[in-house]
């Protein structure tokens, strides 16, 4: 936003739930002083991506058991606040064509609403997490971080990321693919890791060794491997590639995952290793890397230091916007016009839209910011190419539910009004979502002349399915343009199921 932020109160507790492809992650932190200490951690394995099938439908079984373990989460957070919970869901409920409807009963199970992200703000959030996690004077990171489904891989300097990937390969899903039923071999191995060399060969130049001079391991499978070498004696120095060659060698001598014995290895992490260390593996071969340190800080992490940037004074979703106005070349004092008029209407409207007026706020300007971004492509439907852009853009800080609310309003900021796509809006907006489209509708109608000239002061009452505008007397006598606009406006709210009366 270009306006200020209000700085606000850091709440006591939050809480961070990251729903992996292979382990649901809780944690909950208390906050004192600017300064975060974890006070409880919750973990379960419940391999997600498992259950996705060829047609990717997560199947009944799976979703039952990560439901059971949802509920369990719940219970430990059930009396906190809505806006203290961050909960989000990465590779596989990006990919399960049934997502939605198991998005229904998790958020149930939970009691708190569950965000998809892409991966490429995983990485982001991957990055903060062990930004903020791990003292190091380094002026360069590499980080990288093995999923159930995806594996992140990241470079920046100190709390910036600059360069971030996500690729389509987990500890999981390698392990499924090339180990069946547990079964080991050499040759299977060398598939793996060959498979894992496709994967990362278009990126090998960004991120190998002479970009960055440290490396960072930051999930569980490359914080088992870092145990298991260590306890073994193979590095006393975190991950060196030496030390995986001697991992690598030893499991390699067993004919399935049931007969590997190695000290400090969890049982419960038997059937997904070999795939973790094949992608870890090959990475090291591919990028050059020759010792690697290990996070405690991740996802769960940077979802807690992204939130308390987004209620002090930087939100980095407002970076976005920023960024995103100045590629796109917009007229940045035709949109303070439209959100001034915008920030009025809601002012007026606050008793009939109640708590949801201060969030409507917030992503209501970033609309006004941003929905002319389309011209930057071709004035012909423009608004249908800047919702595009903002629902398929990979735009740091928004979740997938956030970028397709801000593309809807987008899209419906002029011609036909998409009552199917607001009605298909993740809840609340599906119900809520018409009343911001008809405010920003309205605030850039009542522009539409680009005018220095201000709007006189007007009245207006939203209601269930009616919207009252009051200008001064003969004030649209003067004004024949936006008077033909507004009768045009009545028609398309009209077909919305909604009645505008001006006067």
């Amino acid at each position: 936003m270009t306006q200020s932020a209000e700085l606000e109160q850091a709440p006591e507790l939050i809480a961070a739930v990251d729903l992996g492809s292979n382990s649901f992650h809780m944690i909950i932190c208390s906050v004192k002083d600017g300064q975060i200490k974890t006070i409880d951690r919750l973990k379960e394995m419940v391999r997600l991506a498992s259950g996705l099938n060829e047609k990717n439908i997560l199947d009944k079984v799976t979703q039952q058991r990560a439901l059971a373990c949802l509920e369990r989460f719940g219970q430990r957070i059930q009396n906190f606040p809505d806006n203290n919970v961050r909960i989000v869901g990465t590779n596989t409920l990006r990919t399960a064509k049934n997502a939605e409807q198991f998005l229904a009963k998790a958020e149930l199970a939970l009691g708190y609403p569950i965000h998809i992200i892409s991966g490429i703000e995983e990485a982001r959030l991957i990055y903060q997490g062990v930004a903020h996690s791990l003292q190091s004077n380094a002026n360069r990171r590499f980080v990288m971080d093995i999923g159930g489904g995806s594996t992140e891989y990241i470079i920046g300097t100190n709390t910036t990321p600059s360069q971030k990937e996500s690729l389509r390969m987990g500890c999981v899903t390698v392990s499924n693919r090339f180990f069946t039923d547990g079964t080991i071999s050499s040759s299977q191995f060398n598939k793996a890791t060959i498979f894992v060399n496709q994967q990362l060969s278009s990126y090998k130049k960004l991120f190998n060794s002479h970009q960055w001079d440290e490396a960072i391991g930051a999930s569980g499978s490359i914080r088992a491997i870092a145990k298991v070498i260590t306890a073994s004696q193979w590095s006393n120095d975190g991950i060196t590639l030496q030390g995986l060659k001697k991992l690598k060698d030893h499991v390699l001598t067993c004919k399935h995952i049931s007969e590997i014995q190695l000290p400090e290895l969890d049982e419960e992490r038997l059937p997904v290793f070999i795939g973790g260390l094949a992608i870890l593996y090959a990475t090291f071969q591919t990028l050059d890397i020759e010792q690697m340190s290990v996070s405690d800080g991740a996802l769960r992490e940077g979802l807690i230091y992204d939130y308390l940037g987004q209620i002090s004074d930087h939100d980095v979703r407002s970076d976005t916007v920023n960024l995103l106005t100045t590629h796109y070349h917009t007229d940045t004092k035709q949109a303070e016009s439209i959100k001034n008029t915008i920030t009025n209407i809601l002012a007026q409207s606050s008793s009939f839209l109640g708590a949801q007026t201060k969030l409507m706020t917030q992503y209501l300007t970033w609309a006004a910011d941003l929905h002319e971004i389309g011209r930057n492509i071709a004035h012909s439907q423009y608004h249908k190419h800047g919702a595009y852009i903002i629902k398929h853009g990979d735009l740091a800080g928004f979740s997938q539910q956030d970028q397709t609310l801000l593309s809807t309003l987008i899209s419906g900021h002029r011609r036909k009004i998409p009552t199917k796509k607001l009605a298909e809006l993740h809840a609340p907006w599906n119900n809520s979502a018409i009343y911001m489209v008809i405010i920003l509708r309205l605030a850039v109608l009542l522009h539409r002349n680009r005018s220095n000239t201000d709007l006189p002061e007007f009245k207006i009452t939203l209601g269930t399915n009616k919207v009252s505008i009051e200008f001064p007397a003969g004030w649209l006598d003067n004004a024949p343009l936006t008077q033909a606009d507004l009768n045009q406006e009545t028609d398309y709210l009209a077909k919305a199921k909604f009645k505008l009366i001006v006067s």
